[in-house]
């Protein structure tokens, strides 16, 4: 994507994106006598019948809907889609358009240029996962979206991170530090040595996309509780560093403040059990004059289209029902 694409304006919002382009076709195939169905004979936990894909989706989107049912789904649906191709590929485009929204608004959120860019991004990421996904492991949707995040993520910041043309004369100045996404505040971190890439990682799932610890920790196969106490531990880390470091921030950047302060007013989770330590390493990195931070995390802390997304639409999101089908 060029890095160009930050300095543009958000175009007309009748144009359509690719994630707009793939609803309508998604819509389509759907509609009609004869809709595009599945076999619920074929799936644990679904009627006893041949279900309209959009009905399997609201069906895989429901709290109550086995894990089970959502994996054994999804392997039929990339399977259908490597074989055939063609209609079984927006078919699973379609099941999945609540979780690739919820990433392209995620990373669109505070994004000046145009977002279609990232939204196609997003797409793409997701189809290529689709033909190069492990089917065996679970939670197939979930690793799904996390390629699409990535994809789009990517993108997002090689445009921030390229020079932006101002007027008169468009003339390139350096990227605005934190450079305009809090994703890219951790990534300083980083680079800073003060998180490893594990703990940005877990930060920004589960703290900037509000995944939940228990998806995260089942995606890396490792304790829950674990994951909670590694958190803990870089959050702690990152508020001293953010703290350390304002002074030599551009103070008419917010991103670092808002940051900083979702992790110092965070509050602490009793355990309840003890649970299995976590195989994830922990870096211990010197921040700052080498004491101690003392401080206590939690565990919780309108036109048609996506493409005016920049805010999560949170109440098409009722408990993060769109990230995980």
């Amino acid at each position: 994507m060029a890095a160009q694409s930050v300095f543009r304006r958000r175009g007309d919002e009748a144009v359509p994106n690719s994630l707009d382009i793939a609803r309508d076709t998604f819509t389509w195939l759907v509609t009609g006598p004869h809709p595009v169905s599945l076999n619920g004979r074929l799936f644990p936990g679904l009627p006893d019948r041949h279900i309209p894909l959009d009905e399997v989706r609201d069906r895989l989107l429901a709290r109550r809907c086995p894990q089970a049912t959502r994996d054994a789904v999804w392997a039929h649906l990339v399977l259908r889609s490597r074989t055939e191709g063609a209609t079984w590929t927006v078919a699973a485009v379609g099941v999945a358009l609540p979780a690739l929204t919820s990433v392209a608004a995620t990373l669109s959120d505070r994004f000046a240029g145009d977002p279609a860019d990232v939204h196609a991004e997003v797409l793409r990421g997701f189809l290529t996962a689709l033909s190069t996904i492990d089917l065996r492991p679970p939670r197939i949707m979930l690793r799904l979206r996390w390629a699409a995040y990535r994809s789009g993520y990517d993108a997002l910041a090689e445009a921030l991170a390229g020079p932006t043309p101002v007027a008169p004369g468009f003339r390139s100045t350096p990227p605005h530090t934190p450079w305009g996404h809090p994703d890219l505040v951790l990534a300083r971190a980083v680079a800073d040595g003060v998180l490893t890439q594990t703990e940005a990682a877990l930060i920004g799932a589960t703290r900037l996309e509000e995944v939940p610890v228990a998806d995260w920790a089942a995606a890396h196969q490792t304790g829950e509780w674990a994951v909670y106490k590694t958190r803990k531990r870089a959050e702690l880390r990152l508020a001293a560093y953010l703290r350390d470091g304002a002074a030599e921030t551009d103070p008419t950047d917010p991103l670092t403040d808002q940051v900083a302060t979702a992790v110092a007013l965070a509050r602490p989770v009793t355990p309840t059990r003890d649970l299995p330590r976590s195989s994830l390493s922990v870096s211990v990195a010197e921040v700052g004059s080498e004491q101690k931070v003392q401080g206590r995390v939690s565990k919780t802390d309108a036109k048609s289209g996506v493409q005016g997304c920049g805010t999560h639409p949170r109440s098409a999101r009722p408990s993060e029902v769109p990230q995980c089908a």
